[in-house]
């Protein structure tokens, strides 16, 4: 049960700030930079860290998963592009920050989640807070055919390889996002230019937990 939902004048105040920090790094997209000034970050961490939620870092969520740093989420954000109604995958629910932050700029959200804990307890927390999307737990390697083609691919968690399943869910024209490697990764952008033909883009490196098949059983 989700009791406290307080998102006071001083979180706001935070907010601001954070998103003033994000500017300073690079963050251009006035709906991202407005997404995550709305989003009360505080309600999706552990109590323990939720005096630093608005420090640009990343926190653990339990399960062994991570909120990724705000400057991480703004710019995987920035990179896909996103339009209003866009139908969005996302790879990896986690805490629910990153598929909150694409509700709110006006994004169709399908979220896929291996861990039936983190499942359970996001998906409380995003109906609680009125951020409606699609919940799914299941094995993000294979995405979810039968609700595809998506605009947008947004995978939060560190791939070894590129899933061609992921792939072939990507419309025409569609983007995806998706840091690939082992212990660390590389940042990708791949737009689907045709049928069989696909552009790829990458960025710094970066490190996420790593992305794992099949779902956890309790």
């Amino acid at each position: 049960m989700i009791n406290n939902l307080e998102d006071t004048y001083r979180h706001k105040g935070l907010r601001a700030r954070l998103v003033g920090e994000l500017v300073q790094k690079g963050i251009n997209d006035k709906e991202v930079l407005n997404a995550i000034g709305s989003i009360p970050r505080h309600l999706f961490i552990d109590r323990s860290f939720i005096k630093f939620a608005y420090q640009d870092k990343a926190f653990p969520i339990g399960a062994g998963q991570t909120i990724s740093q705000p400057f991480t989420v703004a710019f995987q954000t920035q990179q896909l592009e996103i339009n209003k109604n866009d139908k969005v995958l996302e790879v990896g629910t986690g805490s629910g920050y990153q598929a909150s932050v694409l509700v709110c700029m006006g994004a169709r959200v399908f979220s896929i989640e291996r861990q039936p804990e983190l499942f359970t307890r996001t998906k409380e927390l995003l109906n609680a807070l009125g951020y409606r999307l699609r919940h799914f737990l299941g094995d993000g390697y294979k995405g979810l055919p039968n609700y595809a083609p998506f605009d947008k691919i947004i995978v939060t968690a560190g791939a070894p390889f590129i899933p061609k399943e992921l792939l072939s869910q990507l419309s025409v024209g569609g983007i995806m996002i998706i840091p690939v490697g082992d212990k660390k990764q590389v940042m990708t952008k791949i737009k689907r230019l045709s049928v069989d033909e696909f552009e790829k883009q990458e960025f710094g490196s970066c490190a996420f937990v790593p992305m794992l098949s099949g779902v956890e059983n309790k």
